[in-house]
């Protein structure tokens, strides 16, 4: 995202989510490889409704793809989803709180040192999951229809 003055203001990526199970969780197995994550969204402007409208830029560039979009919001940054709310994205409610190894800082979970004698867990934070389909609109009528997790306010 660039500024009138052409100077970078923000990025937004997508990707695979870590999860596979995630990717087969939220409509089913044959609709996992069209599973994608909104993971990163960086913005150096606070300018009013930059975030959503950025969002939303991304998302019509998407639009002829027909894909299915999660993304996180994550509680422990005071995080609520107030951005995926705006470009309406479906409230999908809360991941439950978890424990992980600790790996060290800066590092993920998953690179734990499995020789080491003592494990220490931390805590995962919650996130608020939401859910964005593009693409036809028999394509989201049909993800609609086998979304697994239930649609909340």
């Amino acid at each position: 995202c660039f500024d009138k003055d052409e100077e970078l203001v923000g990025v937004i990526t997508f990707g695979k989510p870590a999860s596979h199970q995630l990717c087969i969780g939220v409509c089913g197995e044959d609709l996992k490889s069209k599973v994608f994550e909104l993971n990163r969204l960086c913005l150096t402007h606070n300018a009013p409704n930059l975030a959503s409208r950025f969002v939303a830029y991304a998302l019509r560039q998407l639009k002829k793809h027909n894909l299915i979009i999660v993304s996180y919001a994550d509680t422990a940054m005071s995080h609520h989803g107030y951005v995926y709310q705006a470009c309406n994205f479906l409230y999908t409610g809360a991941t439950a709180q978890r424990t992980d190894r600790y790996a060290g800082k800066g590092k993920h979970s998953r690179h734990y040192d499995k020789e080491a004698k003592q494990v220490y867990r931390v805590v995962r934070s919650s996130k608020h999951r939401y859910i964005y389909f593009t693409g036809s609109k028999g394509f989201k009528k049909m993800c609609m229809n086998r979304l697994n997790y239930p649609v909340m306010e």
